[in-house]
């Protein structure tokens, strides 16, 4: 690789990593499967390569296209809003009411992996932010690149295998620090409180 294509490089990746690291439903999703042990391999790999894919079909020139159909954007928006709300609910109950299986770190008593994989597509592909950030605004920037416009994605998505793989297998170095039902009773909230948020953002079309 020459000097300009890993110019090109490492601006993609330090421009993924800039719009992957900020608190999102996604990331507190694979914090929570990560400090859990809970099918995290899996959930990492949905991350990354559903990262790529959107990086992928934004340097290909979709992005055009998801900006020309704003209804669909929208659609997916409601559709997402509500799923959040749905799983934030579901976070808050666990602070009221903690479980004995929430509070395993070994994955012994962790959920279905069918679960958490449904649960990861659902919160990467029902998040329009996802389309404009990924898809269009790193498009736009890769088009910029022009003919290296290929190697800025791969950049981009190189930054998020890294980050998902960080975070996922990384979460579990917090796992002693969360042997106590009040700590996760905590990231529990942290949870909530994001989809919650974030759900609402979605239905009011912020």
């Amino acid at each position: 690789m020459n000097h300009t294509a890993l110019t090109a490089a490492v601006a993609g990746f330090g421009t993924g990593l800039s719009l992957i690291v900020a608190i999102g439903a996604q990331n507190a999703f694979v914090l929570r499967q990560g400090v859990r042990r809970d099918a995290v391999l899996a959930v990492v790999g949905i991350c990354a390569l559903s990262d790529a894919v959107l990086i992928a079909l934004g340097v290909g020139g979709v992005g055009a296209v998801v900006v020309a159909w704003p209804g669909a954007v929208r659609a997916v928006g409601i559709v997402g809003g509500v799923f959040l709300l749905c799983y934030g609910a579901l976070a808050a109950r666990r602070v009221v009411r903690p479980t004995g299986a929430g509070l395993t770190v070994t994955g012994e008593a962790a959920g279905s992996r069918r679960r958490a994989v449904l649960t990861c597509l659902a919160m990467t592909w029902l998040n329009p932010h996802v389309y404009l950030d990924t898809v269009f605004l790193l498009g736009s920037l890769a088009a910029d690149r022009g003919p290296l416009r290929w190697t800025f994605g791969l950049g981009a998505a190189l930054a998020s295998l890294c980050w998902f793989t960080a975070l996922g297998f990384g979460a579990r170095l917090l796992g002693r620090h969360l042997a106590r039902p009040g700590a996760w009773r905590l990231l529990d909230g942290l949870v909530a409180l994001t989809m919650l948020v974030l759900g609402v953002s979605l239905l009011v079309g912020g």
